[in-house]
């Protein structure tokens, strides 16, 4: 058995500086980076360092670029067999500032992941029977991650939604799909229309957020912890105090910590602490799929901290 990532798959152009920079204002980096990225290809990266078997299905452009992206994919022991090479658009893009606190812009350039449809929602259909969750976000058309979604439920896989980039119109149904949402409190806040900052807020959202069909809630606050709800239960994780380097792939390591619990059959909760691990682990290196642990140094992680 498996997981599957649908998804964008990205290169990510890094500009370190020194702060980030205000409209119309040009600043003097300090440090380039060119590293695989996308929202989509991080958490299958994140899943398979963790040594979960990882499915990836999605799209890249002719280009050099896509080239890159699917060695990047296969040497981190992600299968590629149901990523696509589209004739017609380059690969996805994003350009990303990160500045010396740790906090990041970026601007995303969709590329192949925009022509993401129906076709690719078939070929991952055929994965399904093997399959026990499937990760999306929201770096590909909405309409491919409900289909998506749609045919992960009738097949009886979980459906863990990341709702990156934020958005402030989901179709209703696509909440009902969802067995895990998983936002940080700016896309929280985007869902559920009031602003998401601490504990009481993260509480609030997720219970909008169940009301709408999701069975299980995670809010992600940064440095303040996660919050946890379902109809059961509801608890909070503190972070894992770290010297933070880049925030830029920490959610999408700490989808993959969660997701690989859930497929080792951990609980909830430990799943959520898992999720805390890896996200802490990536946010101090730089970089999208170079910040992701492997799973030596996320136990020793996890041992160091008696967890």
């Amino acid at each position: 058995m498996s997981i599957i990532v649908f998804g964008s798959i990205n290169i990510d152009l890094v500009a370190s500086v020194p702060r980030l920079p205000n409209p119309g204002e040009t600043l003097l980096g300090h440090n380039f980076l060119q590293v695989a990225g996308g929202k989509g290809a991080n958490q299958a990266v994140a899943l398979a360092r963790l040594g979960v078997p990882t499915q990836m299905v999605g799209r890249v452009g002719t280009d050099s670029f896509g080239s890159e992206l699917l060695y990047n994919l296969q040497n981190s022991g992600v299968e590629t067999e149901n990523v696509s090479i589209d004739q017609n658009v380059s690969s996805g893009v994003a350009a990303i500032a990160v500045d010396d606190k740790g906090e990041n812009q970026i601007i995303v350039i969709p590329g192949a992941n925009g022509c993401v449809n129906q076709e690719d929602v078939e070929r991952l259909s055929d994965l399904l029977p093997n399959s026990t969750a499937i990760l999306l976000q929201f770096e590909i058309p909405l309409a491919a991650v409900v289909a998506a979604a749609k045919a992960a439920h009738q097949a009886g896989v979980k459906v863990i939604l990341d709702p990156a980039p934020a958005q402030s119109h989901v179709p209703d149904e696509l909440y009902s799909l969802v067995d895990i949402i998983t936002p940080n409190e700016v896309e929280a806040g985007q869902l559920v229309g009031f602003p998401v900052n601490n504990e009481e807020s993260a509480k609030a959202a997720a219970g909008v957020l169940l009301q709408r069909g999701v069975k299980c809630a995670i809010v992600k606050l940064g440095a303040k912890g996660v919050f946890c709800a379902t109809a059961e239960e509801s608890f909070f994780v503190p972070v894992f105090p770290i010297q933070v380097v880049d925030t830029v792939a920490a959610g999408d390591a700490f989808n993959g910590g969660l997701a690989a619990a859930l497929y080792e059959g951990l609980p909830l909760r430990q799943a959520v602490v898992w999720g805390a691990a890896a996200g802490a682990l990536a946010a101090t290196k730089s970089g999208a799929q170079t910040s992701l642990p492997d799973r030596l140094t996320f136990d020793a992680f996890l041992k160091e901290r008696g967890v």
